[in-house]
């Protein structure tokens, strides 16, 4: 039996179609996939900021409880945190803006815990306390696991953007929506190494 040229050229298109579809597929599945990996890095992210302000109240009560504090230094920590706990961010909508407002509520709140912590030093007897150690310790646990939180997010966002950018999946990305996502950046000063001492 001999298939005319109608019936080949028909083929030929349904077999192009068909890898084209399962290009398509396995792209948008791919996008979805590094996508969904960014969002969980996010809410790394997210969960050890919310560590770190959990124990702010737990700090603030235990420094006003053995010091005799100035209390610009715990209102600014305590409003710091407040400011901070308010922005959220939708991890569908992690563009620069909004990362760059989340950092910057963030940043707040490590500058105020660095100045309580720079007055701490006029309290011996606080810093002698048991409990300000535990949570000092705590504390810093929490910042280098905020630091690793943040590199994982950059790395996963890095695949993802890399991967949207590519051709041809740059192609489906347009189509589906997707939208690269934002970087955390150091803080302004971040290349001169802080003084820290407890």
């Amino acid at each position: 039996m001999k298939l005319s040229t109608g019936w080949i050229v028909a083929i030929a298109i349904i077999f192009v179609l068909f890898l084209l579809t399962l290009w398509g597929v396995s792209s948008y599945n791919n996008l979805v996939t590094k996508e969904e990996t960014v969002n969980t890095q996010w809410a790394n992210v997210q969960t050890q900021y919310q560590r770190r302000s959990d124990l702010i109240p737990n700090l603030v009560a235990t420094v006003k409880g053995v010091a005799t504090f100035e209390k610009s230094t715990l209102t600014a920590v305590i409003e710091a945190r407040a400011n901070a706990t308010k922005v959220n961010i939708n991890p569908k909508n992690l563009d620069e803006a909004s990362l760059q407002k989340f950092q910057a509520a963030q940043d707040g709140v490590s500058n105020a815990l660095s100045r309580l912590m720079v007055v701490v030093e006029r309290y011996p007897e606080l810093k002698a306390t048991q409990n300000f150690s535990e949570l000092q310790a705590q504390l810093e646990g929490t910042e280098n696991r905020i630091t690793v939180a943040r590199r994982d997010f950059n790395e996963a966002a890095q695949a993802f953007n890399t991967y949207l950018r590519r051709f041809p999946s740059n192609i489906f990305a347009g189509m589906f929506g997707f939208h690269k996502k934002a970087y955390f950046a150091s803080q302004k000063g971040a290349e001169n190494a802080p003084k820290v001492q407890f």
